[in-house]
């Protein structure tokens, strides 16, 4: 899946934070213990001090937390689009299905789980952008019908991520047109109802 951020400019930041903290930690460790360690003893800090980083960066609290931050110096970086959310598809007759999603996003893949009454979709593939001043995420998943003597198809949807903000309120939305590998097509509203990853949105 695609990441949010750039990963060649992830790996130059864990290169540069990496020497910081091996040398801080080093320095640490020679006033501690009143010695003259030899330099060479970074090289044995360097890796433990890459996989602290490694981990924290790919956990959603931590990233969460270093994207909130970042976000608040590049107004460009993608929004964190995290939680659950509720609307509904329109199909190409006008019928009105409900639908909910868990988004679940980090630094480094987004994942959407996409659920109405009739079936359940999984993500393949998904692509957030910023094209001609517009968030936009490009979304290829499978869906998975209720009716298991229906086979599963692919379909695909370029959403749209707005900032909503009225008189009295403020909220995300992402919405656009789907084509399916059935011939079909529709629209796709969705409002972010909540931040949170754990609540579970299916139907059935």
């Amino acid at each position: 899946m695609f990441k949010v951020i750039s990963f060649s400019r992830l790996i130059k930041y864990v290169a540069i934070l990496t020497t910081f903290i091996s040398l801080g930690v080093y320095e640490c460790a020679r006033e501690y213990w009143k010695d003259d360690l030899a330099i060479v003893k970074i090289l044995s800090i360097a890796p433990w001090v890459v996989l602290l980083i490694i981990l924290s960066i790919t956990t959603e609290f931590v990233s969460r937390k270093l994207w909130k931050i970042s976000r608040w110096f590049n107004k460009s970086l993608f929004p964190d689009i995290n939680g659950m959310w509720k609307g509904e598809i329109v199909t190409e007759s006008g019928g009105k299905i409900p639908a909910r999603a868990r988004i679940t996003q980090t630094l480094l893949y987004t994942r959407i789980d996409l659920h109405t009454d009739t079936s359940r979709s999984i993500t393949l593939e998904t692509t957030p952008a910023f094209e001609g001043g517009q968030y936009m995420l490009y979304y290829l998943y499978r869906a998975i019908p209720q009716d298991l003597t229906r086979p599963p198809y692919t379909g695909s949807t370029v959403f749209y991520v707005r900032v909503k903000d009225t008189w009295n309120e403020k909220y995300l939305e992402l919405s656009g047109h789907y084509f399916t590998d059935r011939k079909t097509i529709g629209r796709i509203r969705l409002r972010q109802e909540s931040d949170s990853t754990k609540d579970d949105g299916s139907f059935y």
